[in-house]
């Protein structure tokens, strides 16, 4: 997700002085929300649905500007993640965890060198986090993070492990999820954005779900951080399905943006994306909403005008499927408008507990679409 970000952020430095007046109209908020559905056909069949809210600014998640600091000053910490998913790290199996990953030091030589110095990183903050979220964590190991392992993202960014990391494990007790998400969501998020609706609810309402989990990350960065707070859900088993109903694995009839965004035009700041990995190459067939107009700049589906809703995908056949749904001037969208086949299916609204997808709605993904972006 991060690389989105920084492409998005490039973007909209670059592009802002190409575009005419009018399409200076269209803002992008600090704060985004996205819901996000997997769906893996290809591997392990299973369907992951997530609701993550975003910003770079400590108004809209609370973080003291203090602990911010901190952690950015020190140079070596990739990401702070609190987080009940199930065993976060090897030897952890019951126990929720507080994760400080740092970049190793070619310089430390030994696995003492190297867990020395990590704690010691560790234990400067901890004690910060602990206050700030309400946490009592205390520490249970380091893991280095072994060459040529594959990264775990923990549903939030590739930056957060993978090779060349270290994590300062520290543990606490697992609080089941809908209670620790109440909580957590309660300390972060400002009245106005909890009151506003939109992805939260949706999140507050998956929290009580089986298979339910949450992370919580802070991902500094040279001049801010980013905060992110996810709420996610796996659906073990779903594969080979061609009717894509997304709203069927975030639990809702109806996918509603958050009237934080009401008092101007911010587009993209509500996106919804769905990826699907299938065992064999298909193409998307019959889709209930409109499809977006669109150019390729740089290689990629660019919208010519964001007031209007619908889908784009790109691309729209072969072994992945890659939809992006723009709510344009919209505010809400509803399940029978978010169906599509793949292949020879054919919509019928009586096949509605039909379904397959992988929707990743990533709040960050939004402003990906300022390249090229011309409003008719």
């Amino acid at each position: 997700m991060y690389k989105i970000i920084i492409l998005i952020v490039i973007i909209g430095f670059s592009f802002f002085g190409l575009i005419d007046v009018h399409a200076q109209e269209v803002k992008l908020a600090t704060f985004q929300e996205t819901a996000q559905v997997f769906f893996d056909q290809l591997i392990s069949g299973n369907v992951t649905a997530s609701i993550t809210l975003q910003s770079t600014s400590n108004q809209e998640i609370r973080i003291p500007s203090e602990l911010e600091q901190k952690i950015r000053e020190n140079e070596r910490i990739i990401a702070v993640i609190l987080t009940n998913e199930e065993q976060c790290v090897l030897g952890v199996q019951d126990d929720a965890c507080i994760l400080i990953n740092i970049s190793r030091v070619e310089s430390e030589k030994g696995i003492f060198a190297i867990q020395d110095s990590a704690k010691e990183i560790g234990n400067s903050i901890i004690d910060d986090v602990n206050r700030v979220l309400d946490t009592n964590a205390e520490f249970h190991s380091v893991y280095i993070i072994p060459v040529g392992e594959a990264t775990r993202e923990l549903e939030t960014s590739g930056v957060v492990s993978g090779k060349g990391t270290v994590s300062i494990v520290y543990t606490l007790p697992k609080e089941d999820t809908y209670s620790m998400y109440e909580k957590i969501s309660t300390i972060l998020i400002p009245s106005v954005i909890r009151e506003s609706g939109g992805f939260y609810d949706i999140a507050r309402k998956l929290s009580s779900e089986d298979n339910a989990a949450m992370t919580f990350s802070i991902l500094p960065r040279e001049n801010s951080s980013l905060y992110q707070l996810k709420l996610s859900v796996d659906y073990p088993g779903f594969s080979n399905y061609d009717l894509i109903s997304p709203l069927e694995f975030l639990k809702t009839d109806e996918l509603k943006r958050s009237n934080y965004f009401s008092d101007d035009f911010y587009p993209l700041n509500s996106i919804l994306l769905v990826v699907i990995l299938l065992s064999e190459a298909t193409s998307v067939n019959e889709v209930n909403a409109n499809i977006v107009p669109s150019q390729v700049v740089g290689g990629e589906k660019i919208p010519t005008d964001l007031t209007v809703d619908g889908w784009i995908f790109d691309p729209e056949s072969g072994n992945k499927i890659d939809g992006k749904y723009l709510f344009g001037e919209k505010f809400s969208v509803s399940k029978n408008e978010l169906l599509f086949t793949l292949g020879s299916a054919q919509l019928n609204d009586s096949s509605l507990l039909v379904i397959i997808i992988i929707v990743i709605l990533a709040g960050g993904a939004a402003a990906f679409y300022l390249k090229g972006y011309k409003k008719g």
